[in-house]
């Protein structure tokens, strides 16, 4: 046997453990929170992971798969079945937002009004109704894409003319911090931030915050939607994949 379908064996085999506890750990951090773990969304990363593994995922019962970057999605997805809800959750070019249209039912990282104007005006031609996050760089990391929290009442305000795609949330990342309580902060605002305008937005449902490293955390602070991938689709050879 060769050794990509090896492992690509190997990866299936290993993921009903790895996805039981990841689900186990977000059931009970949704408790601690005062919710159930049916309340949050599990969105899996897959762009480590060969497309031979998609057909594990579904039969496990994953519903919905994120990539994060446009060409490469554009090469795993040729010819896959769209069996699952496609997630892309990284920065998107105002350019490619055609090209990524064509792939993803979702867009977790929309930050900017022009980028949320021109997803609705293409999914009308399209035929598409797309859902879309607004990103907010709540930490204020320069190296991070996103609104500011004082430019999220203009985009809002855009969000709701929108005729053909669907504003339904709020997205963030948290820095990278050895201990995942150091992001606690960061997820509390982005959901202060949606509750606060939500009396005026009922549309905004989703908080999407939270990774492999911190994503209990985050759901005890709120997260709707989780984006996992290391946990769960790393090569099994790998030592620790959280």
């Amino acid at each position: 046997m060769p050794d990509g379908a090896r492992h690509d064996d190997a990866l299936a085999a290993a993921l009903p453990a790895r996805l039981a506890a990841v689900r186990a750990e977000l059931d009970a951090a949704a408790a601690r929170g005062g919710r159930s773990g049916e309340d949050v969304g599990l969105v899996v990363v897959t762009k480590s992971a060969p497309p031979t593994v998609f057909p594990a995922l579904g039969a496990l019962g994953v519903t919905d798969l994120g990539e994060n970057r446009l060409q490469d999605a554009e090469q795993r997805l040729a010819g896959v079945e769209r069996a699952f809800r496609w997630h892309f959750i990284g920065h998107l070019q105002s350019n490619k937002a055609k090209r990524a249209l064509a792939l993803f039912d979702v867009f977790h990282g929309v930050d900017s009004v022009g980028l949320l104007q021109r997803l609705d005006r293409l999914a009308g031609e399209a035929g598409r109704r797309p859902e879309l996050l607004l990103q907010v760089n709540v930490s204020g990391e320069t190296s991070k894409s996103g609104l500011r929290p004082d430019e999220l009442p203009a985009a809002l305000a855009a969000g709701a003319e929108l005729a053909h795609a669907r504003l339904v949330g709020l997205m963030t990342m948290a820095p990278r911090v050895p201990d995942p309580e150091q992001a606690r902060p960061v997820f509390t605002a982005l959901a202060r931030l949606r509750d606060a305008h939500r009396g005026e937005h009922p549309h905004l449902v989703e908080l999407s915050m939270g990774m492999t490293e911190d994503f209990a955390v985050a759901v005890e602070e709120g997260a709707t939607l989780v984006r996992i991938g290391r946990r769960l689709v790393a090569p099994p050879e790998a030592a620790d994949p959280r």
